[in-house]
């Protein structure tokens, strides 16, 4: 069974960074399309960033174009969410998961616990 495990989360000023990562334990993300994704309270799950597993293409949601940027090692069976430009609105839950599309928010395997992002004003 797949285990996400995601971390990098925490309490941030607006305007601030960070930089989110994922590794998914008994399975290789090798192959498979990563994303991530963030849920805040009372809101449904919505896409964020998606990475081909070629590694060659991206997706962003218009919300975060231009701030995040996702990226895959392969070597080290990790994907990365790197946040720049904090917005209070970016607060939510972020989870990753493999996904069958570039658009998607239905998850391959069993979503993790999430870690979560706070940005303050």
């Amino acid at each position: 069974q797949v285990q996400l495990v995601e971390s990098g989360g925490g309490l941030m000023q607006a305007g601030g960074s960070l930089r989110l990562s994922c590794t998914p334990s008994g399975r290789t993300i090798s192959g498979y399309i990563m994303g991530w994704f963030r849920q805040a309270p009372g809101k449904d799950r919505e896409h964020v960033a998606t990475i081909h597993w070629t590694g060659r293409t991206t997706d962003y949601a218009d919300s975060v174009k231009g701030r995040f940027t996702i990226s895959r090692d392969d070597a080290k069976n990790t994907v990365s969410l790197q946040m720049n430009g904090l917005k209070p609105e970016d607060t939510a839950v972020y989870y990753c998961n493999s996904v069958s599309g570039m658009k998607t928010t239905v998850g391959t395997w069993d979503w993790g616990q999430g870690t979560q992002v706070t940005v303050s004003s």
